[in-house]
């Protein structure tokens, strides 16, 4: 083979390296853009899992709008989100290249153009139960969904009602909500424990949150994400109150969470005979599970410990600069408060959550 042949060979392959390179590069663009098309927007119920700041604007002692909250966000603020950076909804709007945070429905800073392409209704501490809310003075669900209801009027008056239609139709519809029910109300106060036993109270949250999904239908929601609850056993603060049993996870509670999410799951499957509607369930337990059992393998050293504070109470006012304990390297914790996970664990299961449940809808 001479030299001229050898070279001519090199040139062919160098140029159809760069045209794979430039095809693969369109075809990735193609995508970028049908997924901005197919997602205008990332719409967000719930509680504190998922609250970027709501809580903020109203009269409640659970709030988080202050240091160390917020210290790894972006300029090192804190906004009212319950972790040292972003939640699981931030990460979950940038897969879809939407935008990097989603903005609180409550936030004064905020208007319609900010909320076109996402808006947090969530609140910290709320539950499906309008007892649960009533625990700490927060937002009821029945209040997020109106909260939804004028900023579809806005929308329609920011867009006009053609295009406004369109998004809220093609938006995706993130629920997290659920585990308040159980730890703030349920095991904790004795009206409704009296009332229902644990499954009773389970099948009543359920019917409660077919009901909030339903009317989300009829309001021209077709995307919906519909969350589980963790593994609520083995928040630090249930562990720490855990100590006669070596500060171990709660399994009581911990089955309480997967026999729920089980009756979610029933419920999307049932609720998937709407007509247009796609309904998934997005399961946090098994990822959070995996880093509490294992954190080595997910690159962290401390599990049962949060970062701020002591690790093993502190929330909300309790988790504050003052505090000489907490720790200075929060991607090295799988919690950032005693109920929270950290940025870098909302990262993980974010990622878990569009890989399992939300890729369908990167791909119509």
């Amino acid at each position: 083979m001479n030299q001229d042949q050898t070279q001519r060979e090199k040139d062919s392959m160098k140029m159809a390296f760069k045209a794979i390179h430039w095809f693969l590069l369109a075809h990735l663009l193609v995508q970028i853009a049908e997924i901005n098309a197919r997602v205008p927007a990332i719409i967000v119920f719930g509680d504190s899992s998922v609250d970027s700041g709501n809580n903020n604007q109203i009269s409640t002692l659970l709030k988080s709008n202050f240091g160390p909250y917020g210290r790894d966000f972006i300029g090192g603020q804190a906004t009212g989100r319950f972790s040292n950076g972003r939640i699981p909804t931030d990460f979950i709007s940038e897969a879809f290249g939407i935008k990097p945070t989603i903005p609180a429905y409550l936030d004064p800073t905020c208007d319609i153009k900010d909320f076109a392409t996402g808006v947090c209704f969530a609140s910290a501490g709320t539950g499906y139960d309008n007892a649960t809310s009533d625990v700490l003075s927060v937002i009821p669900l029945w209040e997020e969904l109106e909260h939804y209801k004028e900023y579809q009027k806005d929308l329609r008056g920011y867009l006009g009602d053609e295009k406004a239609n369109e998004v809220l139709g093609e938006a995706l519809y993130l629920i997290s909500i659920g585990t308040n029910d159980y730890l703030e109300n349920y095991y904790l106060l004795s009206e409704r424990s009296s009332e229902f036993s644990i499954e009773e109270y389970q099948n009543f949250l359920a019917g409660i949150a077919g009901n909030f999904i339903t009317e989300l239908y009829n309001l021209g929601a077709r995307k919906i994400s519909l969350g589980g609850v963790p593994p609520m056993g083995c928040l630090p603060l249930e562990r720490t109150t855990n100590i006669l049993f070596g500060s171990d996870c709660v399994e009581e509670y911990n089955n309480v969470a997967k026999d729920f999410n089980e009756k979610l799951k029933g419920l999307t499957a049932n609720l998937n005979e709407l007509t247009g509607i796609r309904l998934v369930f997005a399961n946090p337990y098994d990822v959070l599970f995996e880093m509490i059992q294992s954190p080595e393998f997910f690159g962290f050293e401390e599990a049962a410990r949060a970062c701020c504070g002591t690790g093993l109470f502190e929330m909300s006012y309790l988790c504050n600069n003052i505090d000489p304990f907490t720790c200075s390297d929060a991607s090295k914790y799988v919690f950032w408060d005693s109920f929270h996970p950290t940025e870098k664990a909302n990262g993980i299961i974010a990622d878990h959550v569009m890989k399992n449940s939300l890729a369908q809808f990167l791909g119509d």
